[in-house]
């Protein structure tokens, strides 16, 4: 290959590799100061969505606000604010990079960025509410092509979004991931023309709206036809089909339908019905369930009996039913649910149930790559030391080889069944390894975490280097505290993180980062 060919594609390359730093905000930076092509390589990436970088520095406002013009300018301008915050001069137009527009994010932006503006007998509502029309009037005026929108229909200023919105309606044609979460019904139709304006949405996220009818109307209206080719993608969280009817209609529509994702809905028995009689494929790739709804255990065995091959993520607390039910549910999950890669399992203090869980993770553990085991009671610590000792004498035998994601919340009491639990598992490497114990800190057989868990950790973990991350917390003490642990850690490439950062928080971000195209 010529000197010419390989330097013609230098740029292209180049960039490959700096995508991959995607979310890695400081790494970024740093590829800014390395010449001009990496800046201007990596400058886009950094400002896909910046609201969502936590480094406390909200100085992107007013590089936004620089761009604005007309009767927002000479609004703004009556406040009189610090030149400072507004640069005089930028290289590049960065309001045409953003990809990402979440609208909680905006307002806690505005938020933060507001404090260190001094406002003289003026109102601050007022001066955010202007600072908030003036970002979307910028978006809008540079074209930006929206990615993602996620859309939280109880905030402040939504009716000054959506009139802006439905003013400016090619703003919308390009999304295709749309987030809507109406925690309040939300009868304005605005928030419907809105959907129906998104011609090539490949996901839907809908949450949070007691009985579904604004979500439903929208999806059945003959405006939303347009999507039945493009739509691949549904999320549903927490939202209640019980008094729902015609949701067969709504996924009869859809042509080009991957995958569908029940988050801690309620269903009832009607619901599932529905889903059976589909005639189109329905590829239920995420069932997370209340307990409660163990109570129609039978109509979720028609489900998974359908469906249950395309299950790859499933969740569930076990605990609050009885017995025969949770074994049932157990049982179909066995029988019908081979592929399932994220499992999230919650025991309230039930020790009949645990080794049935220990069947389910036997059963699909030639797939398995994300683990969740949280173990608790409802009236104090120290009913769960039993059962966490069971699980930490048999879980390390019946993992995989690998796993992505390996996360124990239990009272660890006697350090035999850690080490047991350690050796067991010694064929396994974890990718991020996270454990929190539950005991009570002025317990007086409570060890310190430092040299009841790291000596173990050291001897069968580390100096193996079977994990990539580790995070553990001990009531409220840290590993990510002991700066010198951390160094020993990394000499192995062993990253130690804290909890809060490496923990899986919310299911429902999980599977929209799954799903992430």
């Amino acid at each position: 290959m010529s000197y010419s060919k390989i330097f013609s594609d230098l740029p292209e390359l180049t960039y490959d590799v700096i995508k991959y730093f995607k979310n890695d905000f400081s790494t970024l930076y740093s590829c800014i100061l390395v010449n001009r092509l990496w800046c201007r390589l990596a400058i886009p990436l950094l400002w896909e969505n910046p609201f969502l970088i936590s480094n406390e520095n909200y100085n992107f406002i007013g590089i936004y606000l620089r761009n604005l013009n007309g009767d927002l300018k000479a609004q703004l301008n009556e406040y009189k604010i610090d030149d400072k915050l507004f640069p005089s001069n930028t290289l590049f137009n960065y309001p045409i990079f953003l990809k990402y527009l979440y609208t909680g994010k905006i307002i806690s932006s505005i938020e933060e960025w507001s404090k260190d503006i001094e406002l003289e007998n003026r109102s601050i509502p007022e001066f955010k509410r202007l600072i908030y029309i003036s970002l979307f009037k910028i978006f809008i005026e540079n074209e930006v092509n929206i990615y993602t929108f996620d859309i939280k229909a109880n905030f402040p200023y939504i009716d000054d979004m959506l009139e802006l919105i439905l003013q400016n309606p090619d703003f919308l044609h390009n999304i295709r991931n749309l987030k809507l979460c109406c925690i309040n019904f939300y009868t304005d139709n605005r928030m419907s023309q809105m959907i129906n304006l998104c011609q090539n949405l490949k996901k839907i996220s809908l949450a949070y709206n007691n009985s579904f009818p604004l979500y439903q109307t929208s999806l059945l209206s003959n405006d939303y036809n347009h999507s039945s080719n493009t739509l691949n993608t549904i999320i549903l969280f927490r939202l209640n089909f019980k008094v729902i009817t015609n949701l067969d209609n709504i996924f009869e529509q859809l042509n080009v339908l991957e995958s569908v994702h029940i988050i801690y809905c309620i269903l009832g028995t009607d619901f599932i019905q529905q889903i059976i009689n589909l005639t189109k494929p329905f590829k239920l790739k995420s069932l997370f369930l209340y307990s409660s709804e163990l109570q129609i255990v039978e109509s979720l065995q028609l489900l998974l009996q359908k469906y249950g091959d395309y299950l790859e993520n499933f969740a569930c607390r076990f605990g609050s039913n009885s017995l025969s039910e949770e074994q049932q549910l157990l049982e179909f999950i066995i029988k019908y649910c081979k592929n399932i890669k994220f499992l999230d399992l919650t025991v309230i203090n039930n020790i009949q149930i645990i080794y049935s869980l220990f069947n389910l993770i036997e059963n699909v553990k030639q797939n398995l790559n994300h683990l969740s085991i949280n173990i608790f009671d409802n009236f104090g610590f120290s009913n769960t030391t039993e059962l966490s000792s069971i699980t930490l004498q048999n879980l390390g035998q019946l993992l995989p080889l690998k796993l992505e994601y390996l996360s124990l919340t239990l009272t660890i009491k006697y350090k035999n069944d850690f080490e047991m639990f350690l050796k067991n598992s010694q064929d396994t490497f974890i990718k991020k390894l996270l454990i929190k114990d539950r005991r009570i800190k002025d317990d007086e057989e409570c060890r310190d975490t430092h040299d009841f868990f790291l000596s173990y950790i050291k001897e069968y973990i580390m100096k193996k280097k079977r994990i990539k991350y580790l995070a553990i917390i001990n009531f409220t003490t840290d590993l990510f505290s002991f700066k010198d642990e951390v160094k020993e850690f990394e000499l192995y490439n062993i990253k130690i993180q804290k909890y809060r950062d490496l923990v899986v928080k919310y299911k429902l971000k999980f599977v929209e980062e799954f799903e992430d195209f």
